[in-house]
C-alpha cells in the first residue's frame, strides 16, 4: 500500500502556490475591470484618447489593479480580527464576514485600476 502514498511536496510541485492563484484571479478581475473602464468612460479625456492609448491604459489598469488586489489582500490578511461581535443581528455579521473576505482586495483592485488607467490617459 505504501507504493500508492502521495507525498504532499509531489502535490504542491505539480499546483501553483496559493500566492500566484490569487494573482491570476484578482489580474483577470482587474483586466475585466480595467476594460469596462476604459471602454465606458465618457470623459473628455477618454474620448479624445487614440486607440492605442486605451489599449495601454487598459494594460497599466490591469497591471496597477492586480498589484493594488495584492496589497489589499496583504492589508487583510494582516488587520482581520479573530473575533467578530455584533449589535446589529444576523445581517451585520454576515457583512462584516463578506467584507473581512473581500473588501480590501476590492478596494485595492478599484483604486488601482482607476490610478493606472488615468496616468496613461493624462
Amino acid at each position: 500500500m505504501e507504493d500508492f502514498d502521495v507525498s504532499n511536496s509531489a502535490v504542491e510541485q505539480e499546483g501553483l502556490s496559493s500566492i500566484q492563484k490569487s494573482a491570476i484571479g484578482w489580474g483577470l478581475a482587474a483586466l475585466v475591470l480595467a476594460v469596462i473602464t476604459v471602454t465606458h468612460n465618457n470623459s473628455a479625456m477618454v474620448l479624445g484618447a487614440s486607440v492605442m492609448a486605451k489599449i495601454f491604459a487598459g494594460l497599466a489598469g490591469t497591471l496597477t489593479g492586480t498589484i493594488g488586489a495584492l496589497i489589499g489582500d496583504a492589508v487583510r490578511r494582516f488587520a482581520k480580527p479573530d473575533m467578530m461581535f455584533t449589535s446589529g443581528g444576523m445581517g451585520s455579521l454576515i457583512w462584516m464576514k463578506l467584507f473581512w473576505m473581500m473588501g480590501p482586495q476590492l478596494v485595492g483592485l478599484v483604486i488601482g485600476v482607476l490610478i493606472g488607467a488615468s496616468l496613461v490617459l493624462m
